[in-house]
């Protein structure tokens, strides 16, 4: 019998491109919808990617949880202040792949065939004072690698990279998925380091 082909998805979100960015995070695709928790960049509630930054900010993991209407903390982090955060800090977000198929029902990248990647060229076009791509995980980075034959940084550094007729840093950050074996405070320094290279002197903890 011959094996069912899933459909394609193409990306659920318009990239997030705020005047003056001078970092575009790119992940791989956003998880199924239903892992949800917002409506935003790394949505799903059990990926610490908001966490990380809110410990190097503002010195609190929660900072991004939303709060409900008595007070209480929410299972599910707040759109609003999330945006609000990357938008004063000039970082763009998005993804490496516009189109996917999934090949399981699951969140991972290893299940994840890129049908077609990011055209990178236009969104840079459109951010021009970014010098600097971040990648969140190893199939963001399999993406740039390939597309624009760059060597795979380290894990936690940069190199120079041609994209179009810019150059940019490429740095490639640990995963902020629990999968990734790394505690969320060891993650979080490799963070901190390109932040402070990227975004100095304007880099403030709180």
């Amino acid at each position: 019998m011959a094996m069912e082909i899933s459909a394609t998805e193409k990306h659920p979100l318009e990239p997030f491109l705020p005047d003056g960015a001078r970092v575009l995070m790119l992940g791989s695709f956003p998880p199924a919808r239903k892992r949800w928790s917002t409506e935003f960049f790394y949505p799903n509630w059990i990926n610490d990617m908001w966490r990380i930054w809110g410990l190097i900010f503002y010195d609190d993991r929660e900072h991004f949880v939303a709060e409900e209407a008595d007070g209480k903390k929410a299972k599910r982090f707040d759109r609003e202040r999330c945006a609000g955060f990357a938008a004063e800090k000039g970082i763009a977000m998005y993804d490496t792949a516009c189109e996917v198929r999934r090949l399981k029902d699951n969140a991972s990248d290893k299940l994840l065939e890129v049908v077609q990647a990011t055209d990178l060229k236009v969104l840079l076009e459109k951010i021009p004072d970014c010098m600097a791509i971040v990648t969140t995980g190893q199939k963001a980075t399999d993406v740039i690698v390939a597309t624009f034959g760059c060597k795979e940084p380290p894990v936690g550094d940069y190199i120079e990279c041609i994209i179009g007729e810019r150059q940019v840093r490429f740095w490639r950050m640990p995963s902020s998925s629990r999968a990734y074996p790394l505690p969320l405070e060891k993650k979080a320094e490799f963070y901190r380091k390109m932040f402070t290279h990227e975004l100095a002197p304007c880099f403030q903890t709180h």
